[in-house]
């Protein structure tokens, strides 16, 4: 299980590594091609800035959209009493509780530290699983908070936003200097039209593999974690197979924050795809196995 854990954090640190260096080299090419290389720097500090708003409006924005609202002990105390004990197992402040009215099972867990955690559950995950199945899910979203993935998503989202900026600007700038006739000027207006075309691949098709490699690597670590947290990793294992079973659409899906959600929300049927930001089901309940028989 520990090894488990180790193997999905530096996977995750690699392509988080990797791509930094996609972007520090179109970048440094930038500044080149441009003669001005602080011009990039800028762009850069205004993606992070953005990525630093949304990290901590990220709770607030994922409740809105997917109209959860908050509950307290006594609306429902199956779903407080599970997240308290938890809570308290591991050390960490109760987070708030919220639940969405919506048949399809799903949770989902937002937050940029314990002290500012959030767990949703949908009103359909409740019916369908039992006790130690409701467990091991909102373990699992504690795990993905006491992992702090809040913040290795917005790292990644910061990069990708980074790069398709910069390929933006090229463009523009090669155009801009295609005014001019001089011979300087018509390779400068190559060079960026290079940098905005290798800018754009990154941040169109690359981008949208780095996001979803790290988000199925947060999955699989979640799940460790939260066979960790319960000891019990047979509970989870059991849950997933069951939101693989009745897994449907949300009725308020958003593409924009179905990485939050412990099975893909939109198209629950459809995880092996390459840009899907969840492992398919029957592998994560594979590993878990494998987990369960360390214990």
């Amino acid at each position: 299980m520990y090894s488990a854990i180790a193997a999905n954090k530096r996977n995750t640190f690699f392509i988080v590594g990797g791509f930094v260096l996609l972007l520090g080299g179109l970048a440094y090419w930038w500044g080149i091609a441009s003669g001005n290389g602080s011009s990039a720097l800028w762009i850069i500090l205004f993606v992070f800035g953005y990525a630093l708003f949304q990290y901590f409006a990220a709770s607030s924005l994922a409740i809105a959209m997917s109209g959860a609202h908050q509950i307290q002990k006594a609306d429902n105390p199956r779903l407080w009493r599970v997240v308290e004990n938890l809570a308290i197992s591991q050390g960490m402040p109760m987070p708030k509780v919220y639940i969405i009215s919506d048949p399809a099972p799903n949770a989902f867990a937002t937050g940029r530290d314990p002290k500012n955690a959030v767990v949703a559950a949908t009103t359909g995950l409740m019916d369908i699983m039992n006790d130690r199945e409701l467990e091991g899910v909102m373990a699992h979203e504690l795990g993905h908070v006491k992992n702090y993935d809040i913040r290795v998503s917005t790292i990644v989202f910061g990069l990708v936003s980074a790069v398709g900026i910069l390929a933006d600007f090229a463009i523009r700038m090669a155009f801009f200097s295609g005014a001019s006739r001089s011979r300087d000027a018509g390779q400068l207006q190559i060079v960026l039209i290079l940098v905005g075309v290798v800018g754009w691949i990154i941040a169109a098709l690359i981008g949208p593999l780095v996001s979803a490699a790290v988000s199925r690597q947060r999955e699989y670590l979640a799940d460790a974690t939260g066979a960790q947290i319960t000891r019990f990793p047979e509970g989870l294992a059991s849950a997933l197979q069951k939101l693989g079973e009745y897994g449907r659409p949300m009725r308020r899906a958003s593409s924009s924050m179905a990485h939050m959600y412990i099975n893909d929300p939109i198209k629950p049927g459809f995880v092996e795809r390459a840009f899907s930001t969840h492992p398919p089901i029957p592998k994560r309940i594979e590993r878990l196995s494998k987990i369960g028989s360390s214990f």
